[in-house]
């Protein structure tokens, strides 16, 4: 039987007025095969089919795949072997696999669409990049509004709660305003485990979101279609906006990203047939918080070095030394990003406020590093156990008959007595 595209060709050389027997030589076929099908023999005649190996044993192969749901085509030969079937491998995967149920990413799936101001999206994406021809990587944090399909993504060196605390909160300030519910899936930064079917929160995130009045979800394992919106979301940056990207640091990728979220949001939608930033006000989000109810999250402990560093994100950042304040070396200090400003907090005082460098390595000391700070050798004299001499208290001098009147002694007084007994004491020891 010919392929479709050779009988097209044998019917268009035919309409072209070319005799049978020109047909036949340019395709290097028979006369008779190309009068047939001219004359609209395309039936084929199958052969038919020959006894097979697996013929007695296809109902109990059957039975173990659809009812045991056993897709194993290496056990399934074992158990077959075992019962006496003496054929090759390839002819069981040929019978089982029309016979193993679709993957869950091809079924059809029902979708899911929120009520505005409902539900935001979001997860984490890794992207590679080469910097000097050495790889690396970085991490996408991509949240979506489920209603408006608003998108916004930022870019992180690190995925672990305290990212994904503040890169939340800064799409939280993008979007201008607080969700009802948060979905995600189970990492480890939002859910630690399930004790009895209640999930157990990781601490900062819980203490985040019951601050905010917000109520967390998470997916059911091994369905990421759940949250469907911000997965596609993920393929979107991986495949629209990464590709080629060039960037000098973080801050520069962020800020193309800003912008390439902005010129998302402004484009008509597939699904919903509006832009999303037109869809936004529907939403009707809640109010975001102000002051320290919405930084205090957005702070990281960290110890200060010996030598007065505090390191965040690979910078060095030098603190100042405070006249009669303790020594910052060695104690523990918050540290607050946010919005490109970094500040040092430490017992709920302000030590540092400074712009936040980007690029790794850096070292940024400070001023008045070691202004407060004691030479090495005036240190140890501080740190020396040290005793205080006093001088001799002073002894006032009083004749002697003050104290003979003081007691009442009359007659000869009693300090002529103690010069007599002096006296005659003295001749005696001569």
């Amino acid at each position: 039987m010919l392929r479709s595209g050779i009988v097209n060709t044998i019917r268009e050389l035919a309409v072209q007025g070319k005799p049978i027997r020109t047909i036949a030589k340019e395709l290097g076929l028979a006369r008779n095969t190309v009068r047939r099908y001219l004359r609209g023999g395309t039936e084929a005649h199958p052969r038919p089919p020959r006894p097979s190996k697996l013929d007695p044993y296809q109902e109990q192969l059957r039975r173990w795949v659809c009812e045991d749901h056993l897709y194993n085509c290496e056990t399934l030969v074992r158990r077959l072997q075992a019962a006496g079937y003496t054929g090759k491998t390839t002819v069981v995967k040929d019978f089982v696999r029309p016979l193993r149920p679709r993957a869950v990413g091809h079924q059809p799936v029902l979708r899911y669409e929120t009520k505005p101001g409902e539900q935001l999206q979001f997860d984490w994406g890794e992207f590679a990049y080469e910097q000097e021809g050495t790889p690396r990587k970085l991490f996408g944090f991509t949240a979506i509004l489920s209603c408006s399909r608003m998108r916004y993504v930022v870019f992180a060196k690190r995925c672990d709660a305290a990212s994904l605390l503040r890169c939340l909160a800064q799409a939280l300030a993008y979007f201008g305003g607080l969700p009802r519910a948060v979905l995600t899936d189970r990492m480890k930064t939002v859910l630690l485990e399930m004790e009895s079917g209640a999930p157990r929160w990781q601490p900062r995130f819980q203490e985040l979101v019951s601050a905010l009045g917000i109520t967390p979800r998470v997916c059911k394992p091994y369905t990421p279609q759940t949250k469907g919106k911000v997965e596609r979301s993920i393929g979107l940056v991986k495949h629209d906006f990464w590709p080629g990207v060039r960037f000098c640091d973080l801050d520069d990728l962020n800020g193309q990203a800003r912008v390439w979220c902005d010129q998302l949001n402004r484009r008509v939608h597939r699904t919903t047939h509006h832009r999303p930033v037109e869809l936004l006000a529907a939403e009707g989000l809640r109010p975001l918080p102000a002051g320290w109810a919405w930084e205090r999250f957005l702070a990281e402990e960290r110890r200060v070095s010996w030598e007065g560093y505090v390191s965040y994100d690979g910078v060095l950042y030098g603190l100042p030394s405070r006249p009669g304040a303790p020594a910052l070396a060695g104690s523990r200090v918050q540290v607050s990003d946010w919005q490109g400003q970094l500040t040092v907090w430490q017992h709920g005082q302000v030590i540092l406020s400074v712009s936040k460098r980007v690029r790794s390595g850096t070292c940024v000391p400070h001023p008045d590093q070691f202004r407060a700070v004691l030479p090495a050798a005036a240190a140890r004299r501080a740190s020396v156990p040290l005793g205080h001499q006093i001088a001799a208290p002073a002894v006032a001098q009083r004749p002697l008959r003050e104290y003979d009147q003081l007691c009442g002694v009359s007659g000869l007084g009693s300090a002529e007595r103690w010069a007599e007994q002096a006296e005659w004491a003295g001749e005696v020891a001569g």
